[in-house]
């Protein structure tokens, strides 16, 4: 099964103050580079990062990593515009990927055994969407068959992955992912984050 990974990093971190939230740091990393080498550790196909605002900022934390960086213009339009930029960018050379996976990179506890999981529960359940569970939603890390790409470039604005997930439910199977709750959109987000490190340490 080959994979084409789509990494989402335009957004401009407005509830942080400005302050990029892709370059938080969890284990020494940046939020932006330990996502990126999740990915790529594994090993199933191209992986695309989609830049946006801040990019100056972000790629030097990808330096020396083999992928792909495209640049949206379009980011402040919202979520939908990354996607489709990230998709054209994974069909001008590989034409031939099986599925699509959609990261986020303020989820840090997002791992390989994670994805691993997902691939696997992609081949035994044969379902169109393998999506994760958390809180009360089903959302990204999310892999999508190829037969939901034209879904997925017919998104507009703010309207994610989720929308696709909700309009397909019967063709998608859960992951249980708790943790796909920590997303650190603000800093309210960060002090919990911290918070519940302390207690687990």
């Amino acid at each position: 099964m080959k994979i084409g990974t789509i990494i989402l990093a335009a957004g401009d971190s407005s509830r942080m103050g400005g302050e990029p939230k892709q370059l938080l740091t969890y284990k020494g990393q940046s939020l932006i580079r330990r996502v990126t080498e999740t990915a790529l550790a594994l090993q199933r196909g191209p992986v695309v990062v989609v830049l946006g605002a801040n990019r100056e900022r972000i790629v030097p934390e990808l330096q020396g990593l083999p992928v792909t960086l495209v640049d949206n213009a379009s980011w402040p339009t919202g979520q939908a515009s990354s996607l489709k930029t990230g998709l054209a960018a994974l069909y001008i050379t590989h034409k031939d990927i099986d599925r699509v996976l959609v990261l986020h990179t303020d989820q840090p506890l997002v791992s390989l055994g994670l994805l691993l999981h997902m691939v696997e529960v992609g081949k035994d359940d044969q379902k169109g969407i393998i999506a994760c569970r958390y809180d009360t939603q089903l959302s990204v890390p999310a892999l999508f068959s190829r037969d939901y790409i034209s879904d997925l470039l017919g998104l507009e604005g703010d309207k994610g992955v989720k929308w696709v997930i909700g309009k397909h439910r019967d063709d998608c199977s859960e992951v249980p992912f708790e943790a796909g709750a920590i997303d650190l959109d603000s800093r309210r987000d960060i002090e919990f984050f911290h918070q519940v490190l302390a207690q687990v340490q």
